[in-house]
């Protein structure tokens, strides 16, 4: 029997609880993360969707900025998905002046690239050649470039824009899996961590 790996969500903002359920789905164990004592007892991590800038000033006023870049630098798988992305993108374009991420993907992200809320739309993608996914973007980001050790998983917008990228261990989309009810990316995620 394979053990459940202990996998954390990022739990100052977001989508918290559907993550939760979508890796308890693929077969792990989600527990909230809000401190820094949190974060080291996790075999890996989530960043949900939710507000960027919300996410990085409180990663910052929990005292979790720095540990969650120690963490991510010394090898902890993390996915990061929509705002997530961002958080894990080494460079980002369209933030508010002086808005820091936590990094670790060599790739340069744009806040709110897709649209506003209003402009908010579902897709069918290939995602890393499974087949056909039902991606939800919300004020979704895209990835305008990547570095040479990033793998592109999935693109949209007939095949323009990067919303899926892997670099060793970490993922991140620019899209929504967890309110779809399809498990696959969190699968994926979760095969991610038990690799490494």
């Amino acid at each position: 029997m394979t053990i459940a790996p202990t996998i954390g969500v990022f739990a100052l903002q977001g989508d918290v609880r559907e993550h939760v359920r979508s890796l308890e789905a693929a077969g792990a164990k989600a527990v909230p993360v809000r401190r820094p004592g949190e974060l080291e007892a996790v075999d890996a991590l989530v960043i949900p969707g939710g507000e960027s800038t919300t996410m990085w000033k409180l990663a910052e006023t929990f005292e979790l900025l720095e540990p969650l870049r120690l963490r991510i630098k010394s090898g902890m798988p993390a996915y990061g998905s929509c705002a997530g992305m961002i958080m894990l993108a080494d460079r980002i374009e369209g933030g508010i002046e002086g808005q820091q991420t936590i990094g670790g993907i060599d790739m340069v992200v744009r806040r709110n690239a897709f649209g506003r809320q209003v402009d908010s739309f579902e897709a069918d993608i290939d995602f890393a050649g499974r087949g056909a996914l039902r991606a939800v973007f919300i004020r979704a980001p895209w990835v305008e470039s990547v570095g040479s050790d990033v793998e592109v998983l999935a693109k949209a917008e007939a095949g323009d824009r990067i919303v899926a990228v892997r670099q060793g261990p970490l993922l991140a989309t620019s899209f929504h899996p967890e309110l779809t009810g399809d498990v696959g990316v969190h699968s994926f995620f979760v095969e991610m961590v038990r690799e490494f």
